[in-house]
């Protein structure tokens, strides 16, 4: 599936032409330069590897200047690689957002806002204990009984407990793009994608 690294800008809404309120979501999606490209004959597959976002040459390794210094590009920050596109790319060439179309459909993946350490209530959506009365004195929140006695004897795997919540890879299929603002670089998709304000993006039609 070809297409861009972008960059989430944050939520807004806006009106569609029925006066419907629609949530959507604005990114920053390109101009991305052609860093690498694999070949059938070099590399056994066809791809596209792209760079989004400008870094510092003192924060890049040696390895990282030389593998741009092909490209006649800058140092960036995220380099991902895409299959499926239908034009042919040379090294240096820069794709922008008029590569998605209003009202087409794209997949986009991110990182998921990370929520530390959380119990079983708010991680899995246990319902505690449900009584505040008939004895209960302070187990409002626990996990309960997380096996049975003497036989099976362990704890079988997978069980929903406590632990690390958020921080994942998540892919938001079919999200509809509203508008491509060109000139600024600006996609606009209804409903949200994953990550946090500034994070990076994958975005796939």
């Amino acid at each position: 599936m070809s297409g861009l690294i972008g960059k989430k800008i944050g939520m807004t809404s806006i009106f569609d032409e029925n006066g419907k309120n629609i949530p959507c979501t604005v990114i920053e999606a390109g101009p991305c330069i052609v860093t690498q490209v694999r070949t059938e004959e070099v590399d056994g597959y066809k791809a596209v590897q792209l760079g989004f976002d400008d870094a510092t040459e003192k924060s890049a390794t040696k390895a990282d200047l030389g593998h741009v210094k092909k490209a006649g590009t800058s140092v960036k920050r995220k380099i991902v690689e895409f299959k499926g596109f239908d034009e042919e790319y040379k090294l240096g060439d820069a794709i922008t957002v008029e590569h998605f179309k209003e009202g087409e459909f794209i997949d986009v993946s991110g990182t998921s806002k990370g929520k530390g350490f959380q119990g079983v209530v708010k991680r899995h959506g246990f319902g505690g204990v449900g009584q505040a009365t008939h004895g209960q004195h302070n187990r409002l929140r626990a996990p309960g009984s997380i096996g049975a006695a003497s036989y099976p004897a362990r704890v079988f795997k997978g069980m929903k407990m406590a632990g690390r919540m958020g921080g994942d890879t998540i892919k938001v299929q079919n999200l509809r793009v509203l508008k491509v603002v060109a000139d600024k670089n600006l996609l606009v998709v209804k409903g949200c994608v994953p990550g946090h304000k500034n994070a990076y993006v994958i975005i796939r039609k």
